[in-house]
């Protein structure tokens, strides 16, 4: 007589998700919207939600310009069908500023302005400076294959229709017993927060804990913006710019990137560096000749957006990105420890891939396994493999 087939595990009751950023919050909200086991979570966030990465990024969405790598395609495709749904949902245009945009890349001349300005390129928009463009500008997406969020917007948005437990504090490490994890010790905080399964969602901070540190690195790439609002932001329209700039004859080529958004507001963001963040994101600004050059980049671009004219600046900050070494996130089962999670390494493209991220991440929990996007090519014991052939 042949056994009975071993009933599946019950889904884990008890998540804590470590990290308020998008990443963070996309998995609260589709662990709590599961269809079978609707599953509402713990977030733990140092200080506030999106106050790193998330809420300083730029927001741009692209349905096919991560191609060329198939894994991270297929990760890009499900996460802008999501980003379509999650805007229906949520009232995303109203909500966190979602909307189709025309983008465009534009080579920024390097020497002064010419005294008779050229004829404006009908590609270029309106209150873009026709001396903008040293060349024809080009069309790189229309608006069925990119669009943009406000991304801090859009986390705090997503989060709050999670209905997940917000806690203020450092997580300090994972509790692990008998190779399963048992929670996570909170700096400051009295015992220990219980779980079943716990989500590493911390950017670049990930590496720090210990349980992460043993299989992978992951690095920070610091990235300063600015935000300004223009004399007449009415007349700026949804075209996106990605800059071609070399800022002196023999200087290194700079690719910055210019995001109006609904609000009237622009963002300008480029000037990047590898460095570590520090331990607490509240500390984070930007370096002034990199804040001065993105200033300097805005007004070549458009007389909207120079200060002397009359542009307000709404912001100026830095960000640090979460990098890996082979240029791929980690999405997955940490290995050695059930039940502990990690997601983090995104690098540029967060905003983008956080919805097919949280969502792959609440199947992998709750199902046993992502139906939405295959994540072998991301999971953690990559780096092991690589370790034993060396």
């Amino acid at each position: 007589m042949s056994a009975a087939p071993a009933a599946a595990a019950a889904p884990p009751r008890r998540v804590v998700i470590c990290g308020g950023g998008v990443v963070g919050a996309c998995t609260a909200y589709f662990l709590s919207t599961h269809a079978a086991s609707p599953t509402v979570p713990t977030l733990i966030e140092k200080c506030a939600p999106a106050c790193a990465a998330s809420g300083k990024a730029g927001g741009f969405l692209a349905l096919d310009w991560c191609d060329s790598t198939p894994a991270l395609s297929a990760l890009a495709r499900a996460s802008f069908a999501l980003h379509r749904r999650l805007a229906s949902d949520l009232g995303g245009a109203d909500a966190y500023g979602f909307r189709p945009v025309h983008t465009l890349s534009v080579c920024v001349p390097t020497l002064p302005k010419p005294a008779s300005p050229p004829s404006p390129h009908p590609l270029l928009p309106p209150w873009v400076d026709p001396s903008a463009s040293a060349a024809p500008p080009r069309e790189l997406g229309t608006p069925d294959t990119t669009a943009q969020v406000h991304p801090g917007l859009f986390t705090k948005a997503v989060l709050a229709a999670s209905g997940a437990e917000f806690l203020i504090g450092e997580v300090e490490r994972v509790l692990v017993r008998d190779g399963r994890v048992a929670g996570v010790a909170v700096k400051g905080r009295d015992g220990v927060v219980d779980a079943d399964a716990v989500v590493l969602a911390l950017g670049p901070w990930s590496g720090r804990l210990q349980v992460v540190r043993e299989v992978f690195g992951v690095s920070g790439l610091k990235a300063h913006s600015i935000v300004l609002r223009p004399r007449e932001p009415e007349k700026i329209t949804p075209h996106c710019l990605f800059l071609s700039y070399q800022p002196a004859p023999g200087a290194k080529m700079l690719d910055p990137e210019v995001y109006p958004r609904p609000t009237g507001e622009v963002y300008i963001c480029g000037m990047s560096k590898d460095e570590n963040p520090p331990d607490d994101p509240a500390t984070i600004t930007g370096e002034p000749e990199s804040i001065a050059m993105l200033h300097k980049i805005a007004g070549k671009v458009s007389s909207q957006l120079k200060k002397e004219e009359g542009a307000e600046v709404v912001a100026e900050q830095a960000c640090y990105l979460p990098c890996t070494t082979d240029g791929l996130p980690v999405i997955g089962e940490m290995p050695g420890v059930k039940g502990c999670y990690v997601a983090t390494g995104h690098s540029c493209w967060g905003i983008l891939n956080g919805p097919a991220t949280g969502a792959a991440l609440a199947e992998l929990i709750l199902d046993g396994k992502a139906k939405i996007v295959d994540l072998a090519p991301f999971s953690p014991a990559r780096f092991l493999k690589r370790r034993s052939r060396r």
